[in-house]
Order: C-alpha cells, then structure tokens, then sequence
C-alpha cells in the first residue's frame, strides 16, 4: 500500500490511525457501483441513497465496523431462468460492496429499500457535556 508522504514528517508522531483513515477513505472514492447520492438532513443528520434496482432486502447487507459502513449487494447467479433471451441488458446484476467512512460520533439510525433505493439515515448525536472534577492536592 502506498504510504502518504504527508503522514511520513518525522513531527507527526502517532497519527497512523488518520493516514489508515484517508486511505480507506480514497479507496471508497474509486469505486462506481452502484451510484449513490448524499444528503445533508439538518440538525447533523445525513442520508445515503444508494440505486440497487433488482436487489431485495435479503440479498443487501448493512454493516458498521470500526467507523466504517459498509453496503454488500449479492446476486443470485441462477437467478436468471434460461428461457429468458434478453435483447438489450442494461440493468446490472452484478454483486457490490460500496463503503463509506464515518466519522465520530456517527451512528447508523436506520435502513430502507423503496422503488429500487436504498436508503441509510446517519446522525451525529449531541455528546453529552461531562465535566469532571480534578481534585487539588497539597504539598503537606
């Protein structure tokens, strides 16, 4: 894998964690398939709408891990019956994993599928203010 030659300043110590994160990131960016739109819903909410036209909900599979949403599509290769003779196939039956990275703080709130799009709603939850006391101690 390519190293970033930003993260390779010998003053930036201890950031291996963002330099994996930019490269996932980039590597998300290359990929095509499906299309997908992103909105910004207000108040920190964000919705992903990916076009999987032909997929059912139980050949799709959202998964988070490690700040890391991940979108898998699977076909059903004998789907297909072979009496079917397309004349023209433009609607792609072909398998996806498309991925997104998160931020902090981001969470999955829900997943649908309408008329081919599916739909996955983020938020950012307020963080809870915590203050903490640090006790003072004496010299005595």
């Amino acid at each position: 894998m390519n190293r970033s030659v930003l993260f390779d300043s010998p003053f930036l110590l201890g950031f291996e964690h963002t330099r994996s994160l930019i490269e996932r990131a980039a590597k998300a960016a290359a990929e095509s398939y499906p299309p997908y739109n992103v909105e910004d819903r207000g108040d920190g909410g964000i919705r992903i709408t990916l076009a999987v036209a032909g997929f059912s909900p139980d050949q799709l599979e959202v998964t988070v891990e490690d700040r890391q949403l991940t979108v898998v599509g699977r076909r059903n290769d004998n789907a297909a019956r072979p009496e079917d003779a397309y004349l023209h196939r433009g609607i792609a039956a072909r398998g996806f994993i498309r991925s997104f990275v998160l931020a902090d703080g981001m969470v999955v709130e829900e997943a649908s599928l309408a008329h081919g799009l599916l739909h996955i709603d983020l938020a950012r939850p307020e963080p809870e203010k915590r203050v903490l006391r640090v006790p003072i101690r004496t010299g005595a």
